[in-house]
């Protein structure tokens, strides 16, 4: 059955990780710190207590980079959370239901690479406290804190910032940009559109529909997540295109609808996320390497199936992102990454 709303919140945190911040911080050299701050700093929705409830000791030291002397500051690890749920929130209030899209997002202590690795939802993991079960379980048992805590036992890589994205107000943002361009490999249809293969322009609700699809793809969700992988490209690239940096008005606009569909955790305050746009004001999209985790294969645990990660070349990944170098020791996971023209 073709599932007919992909999931609301998958990519708030990259968008504002990637995109919106470093546009708040062009409107800010020109507009003044203050305004820009509380114009669309507080616009963003804050979730509390994130970590509060991880043991320190217990979790992974920051990571530490090795043989990086164009460094400039310390790496910054997101976690970006994308939800099943489908129901309306209050505001700050935590969704019961399981992640769809789980990514790893990383800003290189050069702050002109970044890395996002997705680990597919169905991942067989180890949940603390509940045994085995997908990594998206995580999220419906114990909300974010869980999911972090899961994570980072999976990875040794410690999560310094939490995000999560409306998918309602990403579609927005697509359509404030006039669309975005997405190439495909195949032609497939979802619900009632056809993507067909070469350039499709999408507007929102065409975007809704390609990122969400996984049926009648040869990957399933392999190539479901290959496609928000995709999409976040091609969003970047407009997000940086021209025409959006010499429209004051669509800037603007834009700017506000990206806030609004992103909340972080309330350990960033505004001038947090200004500092942080400052330090990336150089990366562009061609700086951000889209992977995702190696997988051994498919399998069943009980009446469901599941995702085997492959540990022995995970631990090589996570390592490299530990000492902040998989950017230079990305060949290594050519059969991992986004390729150019996915389905």
């Amino acid at each position: 059955m073709v599932e007919t709303t992909p999931r609301r919140r998958w990519m708030r945190r990259t968008l504002i990780s990637l995109g919106a911040l470093a546009l708040v911080l062009a409107l800010a050299i020109g507009t003044g710190l203050w305004f820009v701050s509380n114009r669309y700093g507080g616009n963003i929705e804050r979730v509390g207590d994130v970590f509060a409830e991880l043991e320190e000791g217990a979790r992974p030291a920051p990571a530490s980079p090795v043989d990086q002397p164009e460094a400039t500051a310390d790496p910054v690890t997101f976690l970006l959370v994308g939800s099943d749920t489908r129901a309306e929130l209050e505001p700050g209030e935590l969704p019961d239901a399981r992640a769809d899209a789980i990514m790893l997002a990383r800003f290189a202590g050069d702050r002109e690479h970044a890395q996002v690795i997705s680990i597919p939802r169905d991942s067989w993991v180890d949940i603390p406290g509940y045994g085995k079960n997908k990594i998206n379980a995580a999220y419906a048992l114990g909300g974010p804190t869980l999911l972090i805590q899961t994570i980072e036992q999976l990875t040794g890589v410690r999560v310094d910032h939490y995000a999560a994205i409306d998918f309602d107000g990403l579609i927005q943002v697509t359509d404030d940009l006039g669309g975005v361009d997405v190439v495909v490999s195949e032609t497939t249809s979802n619900g009632p559109y056809t993507f067909t293969a070469g350039l499709n322009h999408l507007d929102g609700d065409q975007a809704r529909w390609y990122v969400g699809q996984r049926y009648d793809l040869p990957g399933g969700d392999f190539d479901r997540v290959k496609r928000q992988q995709n999409y976040l490209r091609a969003m970047f690239t407009k997000l940086f295109s021209q025409e959006v940096f010499t429209s004051p008005g669509k800037l603007d606009s834009t700017l506000l609808a990206v806030t609004n569909a992103v909340a972080v955790d309330d350990a960033l305050d505004n001038g947090d996320l200004l500092s942080l746009a400052y330090s990336l004001r150089g990366l562009t999209p061609a700086d951000v390497e889209f992977f995702t985790a190696p997988v051994l294969g498919t399998g069943t645990e009980g009446a469901a199936s599941v995702v085997y990660l492959d540990q022995t070349a995970g631990e090589r990944m996570w390592g490299y992102l530990q000492t902040d170098s998989l950017g230079q020791n990305a060949d290594e996971f050519s059969n991992e990454a986004l390729p150019e023209v996915p389905r």
